[in-house]
């Protein structure tokens, strides 16, 4: 895979992204911050992982920084399974006949999610902050009133595996994405290839009230099987 200069990268998520949100904060209050949580860590991984999810949840405590809060370790709801996508996809992505065990997977601690989740980007469709169960006819209204800005977010980070956490937001990362149709795993995980060097998965919320167990396999052997095509 080629790699992109670390500077021009850097560059991109540095200045490209301070830029971004200034004009986008404009348009809502309480706006939180998202995107490459430590740009450098980002850039250097392989593959780069971008999740995209619905919002944060915080009723009435918005202006912060998601990326601050993941770098500190975020918290065991949504992170835990998060780090444990995000160690388990590289592993299938670069060793595709690697035996991956769950007692690797199991327990992960605070120091672990911090050293895990630098590498990746994360993304909420909608920038201020909801409560624990989202509106999703109002997810769908700021998605499309924002969806040029998504856009530009997203092309930011020239991600090679994107995860959809939920399907309400696979529904407007098609749209912004403009995907026109999606495919099937083996497993029945519906994926998109946008272009040769980016697969966007439509998955489960971390917190989908199902095993660990059975999230992080589903998921694990989807890329697998679609990075092993490519």
């Amino acid at each position: 895979m080629q790699q992109i200069s670390e500077s021009s990268s850097l560059h991109a998520t540095t200045l490209h992204e301070d830029a971004l949100f200034s004009r986008w904060a404009i348009r809502h209050a309480g706006f939180v911050k998202d995107g490459a949580v430590d740009a450098q860590a980002y850039w250097a991984s392989n593959p780069r992982l971008l999740f995209i999810l619905k919002e944060v949840n915080a009723i009435n405590r918005g202006g912060w920084d998601l990326r601050e809060f993941v770098r500190d370790g975020g918290r065991t709801q949504t992170w835990n399974n998060i780090t444990r996508w995000t160690e388990g996809i590289r592993l299938a992505y670069n060793h595709p006949q690697a035996d991956i065990h769950w007692t690797q997977f199991a327990r992960i601690t605070e120091d672990r999610r911090r050293k895990t989740l630098r590498s990746i980007a994360a993304m909420n469709l909608k920038k201020s902050p909801g409560g624990h169960t989202s509106n999703t006819h109002e997810l769908h209204k700021i998605a499309q009133q924002d969806q040029a800005f998504l856009r530009e977010q997203f092309d930011l980070y020239k991600p090679n595996v994107v995860v959809c956490c939920g399907s309400s937001v696979a529904l407007e990362a098609s749209k912004i994405l403009k995907i026109p149709k999606w495919q099937q795993s083996s497993r029945g995980v519906e994926y998109a290839i946008c272009d040769s060097d980016c697969t966007v998965f439509s998955y489960c919320h971390p917190e989908a009230r199902v095993t660990d167990q059975l999230l992080f396999y589903g998921l694990l052997d989807s890329v697998r099987e679609i990075s092993a095509r490519k």
